[in-house]
């Protein structure tokens, strides 16, 4: 198939080596699909017109893998990246799976523990670097807690501050051209993850050495368990300017992490997504972390990733035609010329004793603005006929 829908590497959508690859396994079934060799992975990927893949860096490299078959490992992955026109924009460490991070990885109560994962993280970081990651993400799969009865919570976020402190000062002192992006997540694998939403994350930021490297990977079905906004959550996150990579699926929510396929399940908020992903100015990768339904084979893994690529660029155009339908460009100029015909003193240009004191004799209508409708009705209505096709 090929039309206006099928992807070009210009789109920049890259998937995870663990989202192709992720083999149907769940709590109550074993696999149903065999694992995928990167390669593969990269071959495909490319020829279904993705741009990028990231990894794990147990993804790549086995967790118990010699120094020589990590160098031949990484090799033919990079041959395959170059042979196939890809890139590596992201790449992160695995401090989830293995039993010794069974109580955390940089807020484990072991002090042990801690400095393994930082060890981890630089081995992985110099992976990422050698294969030209330029932003670095970090999921505490494990930061978090069933219960609060030893270690303390503000314990553990000083932790987790004293790890990403000294993993900038690394980076820094490798010369890496790289940035951090942190990724909250409610709960699950722990009861309770630590910093679990996209505000806490960022008033975790501004509490580091360098902050200025350190930004946020939020994710759809993260927020979405929590029965939060997620276009809200990105869009405070693009505010404050730092939106460094975004990961794209879908949930419904109260449920466990489904990683469904981007807007398989909630359309309207993945239509609203990708119009403020592309009205903002984000210029980084649409990562797809999701994976394929566990009743599929490898078909179904490619038509998953197809469907991921493709549901984006539907959403793409039709964002374009809801902000150039005439009807809704013309409520919309409405709506604008009232609510900015106000021209007393307010807020916006700052504040001073004169303004101040204007803005306390200032005379309101307030019954002419309390009478007034909004017309969201309206508004929301051109938005699903622009959504379901009718216009």
């Amino acid at each position: 198939m090929s039309d206006q829908y099928t992807p070009q590497k210009s789109d920049k959508f890259s998937f995870g080596l663990w989202t192709v690859g992720n083999v149907g396994r769940d709590p109550f079934g074993d696999p149903v699909r065999p694992p995928m060799d990167p390669v593969h992975a990269v071959r495909k990927l490319s020829e279904l017109g993705a741009w990028g893949v990231n990894f794990h860096d147990n993804d790549l490299v086995p967790f118990e893998a010699s120094p020589q078959e990590r160098d031949r490992i990484v090799r033919e992955f990079k041959q395959a990246l170059s042979d196939h026109g890809m890139v590596v924009p992201m790449a992160t460490t695995n401090l989830f799976t293995h039993p010794v991070f069974r109580d955390g990885a940089f807020t484990s109560s072991d002090a042990s523990v801690r400095a393994f994962a930082l060890q981890k993280t630089m081995r992985a970081i110099d992976l990422g670097a050698e294969l030209g990651a330029t932003t670095y993400v970090f999921w505490g799969g494990r930061e978090g807690s069933e219960t609060d009865a030893y270690r303390n919570p503000g314990d553990a976020v000083k932790y987790f501050r004293d790890a990403i402190n000294f993993l900038c000062e690394y980076v820094r002192s490798q010369g890496y051209d790289m940035r951090f992006a942190l990724e909250p997540k409610p709960n699950e694998p722990r009861g309770d993850l630590y910093l679990p939403t996209v505000g806490h994350m960022l008033a975790f930021i501004s509490t580091l050495e360098h902050p200025e490297m350190v930004g946020l990977n939020p994710e759809f079905a993260h927020e979405t368990m929590a029965g939060l906004n997620f276009v809200h959550a990105v869009a405070q996150a693009i505010e404050a300017g730092k939106l460094f990579h975004i990961d794209l699926n879908d949930q419904v929510m109260g449920r466990y992490d489904q990683d469904f396929r981007f807007g398989s399940e909630n359309p309207k908020r993945a239509f609203l997504l990708v119009r403020l992903l592309e009205g903002s100015g984000y210029d980084g990768p649409r990562h797809f972390d999701a994976h394929a339904y566990r009743t599929e084979d490898e078909e179904g893994v490619w038509a998953f990733a197809r469907g991921c690529m493709r549901t984006y660029l539907i959403f793409r155009e039709k964002a374009r035609k809801f902000d150039d339908d005439p009807e809704v460009r013309g409520l919309i100029a409405e709506l604008r010329k009232q609510d900015e015909s106000y021209s007393g003193p307010d807020a916006h240009s700052g504040y001073s004793d004169q303004t101040a004191g204007a803005l306390k004799e200032q005379e309101f209508d307030v019954a002419a603005m309390a009478a007034r409708g909004r017309r969201y009705e309206e508004l929301d209505q051109l938005l699903m006929e622009v959504l379901l096709g009718v216009r």
